[in-house]
């Protein structure tokens, strides 16, 4: 099993790419959802949310509403983190349970994990891989205006919460550019996904080698 995290900054494109690597036979985790499933309505994350913010981000339903916490967090970087060290414990616990399951159902898989904050997070020691989808900074700027309707400087805002992107391209050991036609980011990822069926296989070997060797 190789365990890739696909990374990015916001709308840089990353849930393309990821289907373009489904395409290619990978299993992939979206951790959006994850978040999602962890703030359910009576959830331990959303017991702590709601205690620390307070009714009002609730919708009638008793569900977050994202916006309005949004609007909260990104406003005020402590906020955020305190927001953070509560739903990225629960996250990582849903990941590993999903990445567990897929293990079990294939153990030769190539598991991509699209975790938007995978560096922020502190994350890294925890894949094999990080794959970074890259757009540059002006280009998420225009695309979270138009996806989002947000003004120029809600968007920076939402992009001042994160590490630069031109950081992450340094922190990475792949990069897709995701600025031009998509068949140029089709033939990117092709590319990558086959350095990373190599490296599953040396990998496999290796866990082999060492088995051998401790019987």
């Amino acid at each position: 099993m190789l365990n890739v995290g696909l990374t990015g900054g916001i709308a840089t494109g990353k849930s393309t790419v990821g289907r373009m690597f489904i395409e290619q036979g990978g299993y992939l985790i979206d951790h959006d959802s994850l978040a999602h499933r962890a703030e359910e309505p009576g959830k331990p994350a959303w017991q702590d949310i709601v205690a620390f913010f307070g009714n009002d981000i609730l919708n009638e339903d008793r569900t977050l509403n994202r916006s309005r916490l949004g609007a909260i967090v990104f406003s005020d970087s402590s906020k955020l983190k305190k927001l953070n060290e509560i739903v990225h414990p629960a996250v990582f616990r849903e990941w590993m349970l999903e990445v567990e399951a897929i293990v079990r159902r294939d153990p030769r898989g190539i598991i991509l994990s699209d975790i938007p904050l995978l560096f922020e997070a502190g994350w890294q020691d925890a894949v094999d891989v990080i794959v970074l989808v890259y757009v540059s900074r002006e280009e998420q700027i225009r695309r979270i205006s138009l996806r989002n309707g947000y003004s120029r400087l809600e968007a920076e805002e939402r992009l001042n919460a994160q590490i630069p992107i031109e950081d992450k391209v340094l922190m990475s050991d792949y990069v897709i550019n995701n600025e031009g036609p998509l068949e140029k980011t089709r033939e990117n990822v092709e590319s990558v996904w086959t350095r990373l069926v190599e490296k599953e296989r040396i990998k496999s070997m290796r866990g082999r080698f060492f088995r051998l060797k401790d019987r």
